[in-house]
C-alpha cells in the first residue's frame, strides 16, 4: 500500500506488476478512437484490449492505495489521468520527506545508546533514502556528517 514515505518505491512496484501482467498498455499508449460499426475487426480488438488494460490497471492501482489517501486524489475513470493526479498529490510529500530527512541527518549525534557502527548505518540509511528522492549526497558529504555527529572523545578517530 502506498503511504506518504514510500510513494516512489510503490509506483515502481505497481508499474512492474502492470508490465508483467501485460496490463500497462493504457499507460503506454494514448486512447484509440472509439470504434464504430464500420471499423475493422482489428481496430475493434485494439480498442477492447486498450479499454481492458485501462480498466484493470485502474482497479489494481486503486486497490493498492489506502482509503485515507484515495479520498484526497481526484477520481478519474482513465488510468493515465488517475496516475497523473497521484503524482501531483505526492510531489509535495516528497519535498516534505526530503526536508525531514535532511533535518534528521544534520541533527544526529552519537549518544552511546547503540554502537558506533549502528549509528553510522542509520546515517547511511538516511542518505540512501535521500538519494532515492533524487537528492545528490556524495560520500565525502556523508563522512563529514558522520564525523561531526561523534563526540569529542572520538577526536583521534576523526583525525585518522
Amino acid at each position: 500500500m502506498v503511504s506518504d514515505d514510500n510513494y516512489t518505491e510503490w509506483k515502481e512496484k505497481v508499474l512492474l506488476t502492470l508490465g508483467c501482467s501485460d496490463l500497462d498498455l493504457a499507460l503506454r499508449v494514448d486512447e484509440p478512437p472509439i470504434p464504430t460499426e464500420s471499423s475493422t475487426p482489428a481496430t475493434k480488438a485494439d480498442y477492447e484490449r486498450w479499454e481492458q488494460s485501462d480498466r484493470l490497471s485502474l482497479m489494481l492501482i486503486k486497490t493498492h492505495i489506502s482509503q485515507s489517501i484515495r479520498g484526497s486524489i481526484p477520481n478519474n475513470d482513465k488510468v493515465k489521468a488517475y496516475t497523473k493526479a497521484i503524482d501531483e498529490q505526492f510531489v509535495s510529500s516528497d519535498k516534505a520527506l526530503t526536508n525531514t530527512l535532511m533535518k534528521r541527518l544534520s541533527s544526529m549525534t552519537f549518544d552511546k545508546s547503540r554502537t558506533v557502527r549502528e549509528h553510522i548505518m542509520e546515517m547511511r540509511d538516511i542518505v540512501a533514502k535521500l538519494k532515492f528522492l533524487e537528492v545528490d549526497m556524495s560520500e565525502p558529504f556523508l563522512v563529514h556528517f558522520i564525523l561531526n555527529s561523534l563526540p569529542a572523545e572520538y577526536g583521534p578517530f576523526k583525525i585518522s
